[in-house]
């Protein structure tokens, strides 16, 4: 899930720095049972990807004296999930030509990736661990009705917000899905001397979704997302 946008340039020994970061998530899921997940229509292609955003802080560690190697520790929220276009058009009522169905869920997360990063000339490129937590998760369904003679109507269900917070308050309840995520990440970008940054990233995910409580036969869904940031480190030269 992400691709940061900011990043150490290759600055010397500058020191710890902090800033801020933000933009889109372009993510999904995917996997061998992912239609368990999603039902039936469901599309893993690129272009079915769900859009959501991110935002969040970042911090550099320099490593190396001239700055060339660096960890980069980040803290984001993120709106991550997936979504299905499907069209109905059997079993209609009179005067109906097609039900046009979009459904989307959407998966609130915490994220913690913790970057190793290569800083040349202004130009990065990182990869490393994450740990998610996933906090909440809702989901919306949209019907148009299209009609033979032209009209069309639109209908939106909201489902309500889904509180997997139930693991820390040591309540009963914890919800369908698995609250730890571990994903892989890697990424590169361009970060300017005054420390603004565009970065581009993917992190694909490794601990199934599904919380079947039964590790033998646990089915297997992952999350996958592109992130596009861009960001601001504060402090250096």
């Amino acid at each position: 899930m992400l691709f940061p946008a900011s990043s150490a340039y290759a600055q010397g020994p500058s020191g710890f720095r902090v800033g801020l970061k933000a933009g889109g998530t372009y993510s999904n899921v995917s996997g061998d049972d992912v239609k368990q997940f999603t039902g039936s229509g469901y599309d893993t292609s690129l272009g079915s990807y769900k859009l959501g955003y991110n935002a969040g802080l970042t911090f550099n560690l320099p490593v190396s004296s001239d700055g060339f190697f660096s960890i980069a520790p980040e803290l984001l929220y993120n709106r991550k999930g997936y979504e299905i276009t499907a069209d109905q058009k059997d079993g209609l009522p009179l005067g109906v030509e097609k039900y046009e169905i979009e459904q989307q869920r959407v998966l609130h997360y915490i994220d913690l990736p913790i970057m190793a990063r290569i800083n040349a000339d202004g130009f990065f490129f990182e990869a490393g661990p994450q740990v998610s937590y996933l906090f909440g998760s809702r989901t919306k369904t949209q019907t148009t009705t299209k009609y033979t003679n032209g009209d069309k109507d639109k209908t939106e269900d909201r489902s309500e917000f889904v509180d997997y917070l139930g693991g820390i308050r040591k309540e009963k309840y914890k919800g369908d899905l698995s609250n730890i995520d571990i994903s892989a990440v890697a990424g590169l970008g361009y970060q300017t001397e005054s420390g603004v940054s565009l970065g581009l990233r993917y992190a694909r995910g490794f601990n199934s979704l599904i919380d079947s409580k039964d590790s033998d036969n646990e089915p297997k869904v992952f999350n996958n997302a592109f992130t596009l940031q861009v960001g601001y480190l504060i402090g250096g030269n």
